[in-house]
């Protein structure tokens, strides 16, 4: 990775001034900024502060159909510190997020993204690595050295993935190799569907990973969106073993379905999430300001909110006046098999767009601990403030 930044970054600099070269240079990154304070009756659930991430660096056309990516992060938390930092103690908190090279028109047909990247949507239940948005834990940008290759035209477009995870904080060297591949088709104006498989493979001295070879996932996901309504459904399986096919007996697997009705300044929306199990580690599914921080904050998937697994109820609406969006949200969560009362919890939410590259958001919500978590706390609330700055 070293040699590929030095590479990127050569060819930033150093290239002649006659050749044609550096065509659309941009400045590119975030700054979100997330204060929270949680209250309970006694116990704090998990610490509240400030955090902060700022990712920031630069992308260019390098030659014709080749263009080059280099993404610094910086994230750390507000601390009391009288006597101040030298800017060497900053720097030395500085990880490279991204450093790759994307190939356009391969073969006339394909794109290649080779070297440190982010992967996967950022809304995925089930795969997402790169920054998360909006919540309180989570604000350490795990990345990719990969290779992704695709191909796409109007009806289908097919990404197949090898590389290794990275995490900016981490100081053990996690040896697992990541195979993928996605494949998505536009049926109808109205109707796509995504089938996707991934299997992380243990290297020889890991024990990060079970005591197994290979441990992944795969599943189907479709969406019918005609005009204002929009419905999706997904089903995902994992697997883990020291053969690729094998699955345990009792089989991990997820269902996730989404519907809502945009009617102009409000859209109505729910949520139904089940999980048998807790295989889905690498997805980015945290909703509700109390329990899915809260389990962000453990590092664990949000199936993890019972050794079982989970039976999630989300409603919700959105209001849109002029820059302003208004959510109210209302959660249940139980174990999987429901054999003892869910913890409900409201929240509502306020974000105000400044313009198109500041946004302002700010929340509060209520718990009543049930369940798997009737003896973690009692009744909780939390107030949320953040903002971001994408440029």
């Amino acid at each position: 990775m070293k040699k590929l930044l030095g590479l990127l970054v050569a060819a930033l600099v150093a290239m002649p001034a006659s050749a044609d070269v550096l065509n659309n240079v941009e400045l590119k990154g975030e700054v979100q900024t997330i204060a929270s304070d949680v209250r309970t009756g006694g116990d704090k659930v998990y610490n509240s502060g400030t955090n902060f991430r700022v990712l920031a660096g630069l992308s260019a056309d390098l030659v014709e159909d080749v263009r080059a990516n280099v993404l610094f992060q910086y994230n750390d938390a507000w601390l009391s510190n009288f006597t101040g930092n030298t800017v060497q103690h900053y720097w030395d908190k500085v990880t490279l997020a991204e450093a790759n090279v994307v190939l356009s028109n391969l073969f006339d047909c394909f794109e290649a993204t080779v070297g440190r990247q982010f992967y996967g949507d950022e809304d995925s239940a089930v795969m997402y690595v790169g920054p998360n948005h909006y919540v309180f834990n989570m604000n350490r940008a795990p990345s990719l050295d990969a290779a992704k290759l695709t191909y796409s035209d109007d009806f289908k477009s097919v990404t197949l993935l090898a590389g290794k995870l990275v995490f900016p904080t981490s100081t053990t060297e996690i040896n697992n190799t990541i195979y993928g591949a996605d494949v998505r088709l536009n049926l109808t104006d109205t109707l796509k569907l995504q089938v996707y498989g991934y299997d992380v493979k243990a290297g020889e001295d890991s024990t990060i990973l079970y005591d197994e070879k290979h441990s992944g996932f795969y599943g189907a996901k479709a969406t019918f969106a005609p005009e204002a309504f929009a419905l999706s459904a997904e089903y995902a399986r994992a697997f883990q073993g020291h053969r690729l096919v094998k699955e345990p007996k009792d089989t991990p697997y997820l269902v996730k379905v989404d519907a809502s009705l945009n009617l102009a300044a409000f859209t109505p929306r729910a949520t139904f999430y089940y999980t048998k199990g807790d295989g889905f580690g690498m997805g980015n599914y945290y909703p509700s300001l109390l329990i899915g921080h809260l389990l962000s904050g453990f590092g664990v998937p949000l199936s993890n909110y019972s050794q079982d697994g989970l039976r999630l109820f989300n409603v919700g609406v959105d209001y849109t006046y002029e820059k302003w969006v208004l959510s109210l949200d209302g959660y249940s969560f139980q174990d999987r098999t429901a054999q003892e009362a869910g913890t409900l919890e409201a929240d509502l939410n306020v974000k105000y767009n400044h313009n198109e590259y500041v946004q302002l958001f700010a929340g509060v919500g209520y718990g009543k601990y049930g369940g798997a978590l009737k003896d973690t706390a009692k009744d909780n609330t939390i107030g949320q403030l953040g903002m971001l700055i994408k440029f």
